[in-house]
């Protein structure tokens, strides 16, 4: 279906929904954000903290976001679900299944082939845990004698270089072989956090005084969009020379000027974290989100689900009245399903009835990528088998069914054959993959 089509079907509260991000645990999701899904139709969630139990339950915990996406809540649109996944000390999703990433400033070592051949790696690691956005790489450049100084990037290395050239030529390359997973990727955090002392996580008043409209930091985030970049996020720090007056989230100048303007971009515009960020708690919650949307941008991402209703209730109470933040609104949830669409989600989902269908087969089979026959053939288990590690016999027993609940999450149950709850979760867990 296309995203027009889905746009057309959708409540307005549903589109609003789609205008937001929001925080969730890796190691599993809360009350408060069940209901931010469920009650304020939220259409975004991204993984906070850190796992080292491997993927098994990031599978069981995506499958299980999936299932929260109902009419009611997101018109049965799924969920972009998305991680930081950059490397060194920040890689969120740690453990069996996943590669340890080296840092940024490693990975920009590497050859340009030989990044992307491990960006490829790493991608399908994550998108095979039913994560399918990345929010990196982090694009921002950073001088090697002010590195020490930097405390949001140099001082984690979480660059890739210490010139322009260099962070835009090892970006795209990471760009380019997550990509080509068919993951999502975020440039960030525009327009650039290499030229600060402070985090905005935890510092007010981060003001970058060096950055203009045309310098030449700005150039890794064309060519990140260029190599592939769906979305770019927006700092919230202050730039004195492009706009003194606010910070980069709530300036239309550098939203609507420079990023849809100079850059000409046309995808996903998210916002860094303006939820718990210490940056902008000078706004309410609900300021906060009509700032940014009225400046151009596109999802709100919070990492604290406790604000939710008040962003939520603030858009919503100010697009009753106001035509023109109605149209920011719906353009911008387009361009959110316009993502989704082209990341094949907008597709037709597989119904978790627990029952082994020939259409469950099919589905199974193409995310397998061997012939869709519908029936589950030696060849169709041969390939399950690889994939979940146990020796391809072709023969399906209790030691590839345990091995197949290990992937999935699941506790072992003893089955040697196909179980409602098995399928259930496999059906699940394939409507985070198709």
């Amino acid at each position: 279906m296309t995203a027009q089509a889905v746009l057309s079907r959708m409540t307005t509260a549903q589109r609003i929904g789609q205008l937001f991000m929001v925080g969730g645990s890796v190691k599993g999701i809360s009350t408060a954000t069940r209901t931010a899904i469920s009650r304020y139709h939220v259409g975004n969630l991204i993984l906070t903290g850190r796992t080292t139990t491997g993927a098994a339950p990031v599978r069981a915990l995506a499958a299980g976001a999936e299932s929260m996406t109902t009419n009611a809540a997101t018109s049965a649109v799924p969920l972009l679900v998305a991680s930081d996944q950059e490397g060194g000390l920040v890689q969120v999703l740690q453990g069996p299944w996943f590669s340890r990433m080296p840092t940024a400033l490693v990975q920009g070592t590497f050859s340009d082939a030989g990044l992307t051949r491990s960006a490829t790696l790493w991608g399908s690691q994550v998108l095979r845990a039913g994560v399918d956005v990345n929010l990196a790489p982090v694009m921002d450049t950073v001088s090697a004698s002010f590195a020490p100084l930097n405390a949001p990037i140099g001082a984690l290395q979480r660059e890739f270089g210490h010139t322009p050239a260099v962070v835009a030529e090892k970006g795209s390359a990471f760009v380019r072989g997550m990509r080509s997973t068919g993951m999502a990727l975020t440039a960030k955090h525009f327009p650039g956090l290499g030229r600060v002392t402070g985090n905005t996580d935890t510092t007010a008043g981060v003001t970058d005084r060096v950055t203009t409209r045309t310098s030449p930091d700005i150039g890794p985030f064309r060519s990140a969009v260029a190599a592939g970049a769906q979305l770019l996020m927006v700092s919230s720090a202050i730039y004195s020379r492009i706009d003194p007056a606010r910070p980069a989230v709530f300036s239309p100048t550098v939203i609507t000027g420079m990023i849809r303007g100079d850059l000409r971009f046309t995808g996903v515009v998210i916002s860094d974290d303006i939820g718990a960020a210490r940056a902008v708690q000078a706004w309410s919650p609900g300021t906060r989100a009509i700032n940014f949307l009225s400046s151009g941008g596109d999802i709100v991402l919070t990492v604290d689900p406790t604000v939710v209703p008040a962003m939520v209730n603030a858009v919503t109470a100010r697009v009753a009245t106001d035509a023109t933040l109605r149209a920011r609104v719906n353009a911008a949830a387009l361009r959110v399903l316009t993502v989704k669409a082209a990341n094949g989600m907008l597709g037709t989902r597989i119904a978790v009835t627990g029952s082994l269908s020939t259409s469950t087969i099919s589905a199974l089979q193409r995310w397998l990528g061997v012939t869709r026959t519908g029936s589950l053939d030696s060849a169709t288990v041969r390939a399950l088998q690889v994939r979940v590690n146990v020796p391809a016999t072709g023969v399906w027993g209790s030691r590839s069914m345990a091995a197949l609940q290990s992937y999935l999450g699941l506790s072992h149950d003893g089955a040697t054959t196909w179980n409602a709850r098995t399928v259930r979760r496999l059906q699940a867990y394939l409507n985070t993959q198709l």
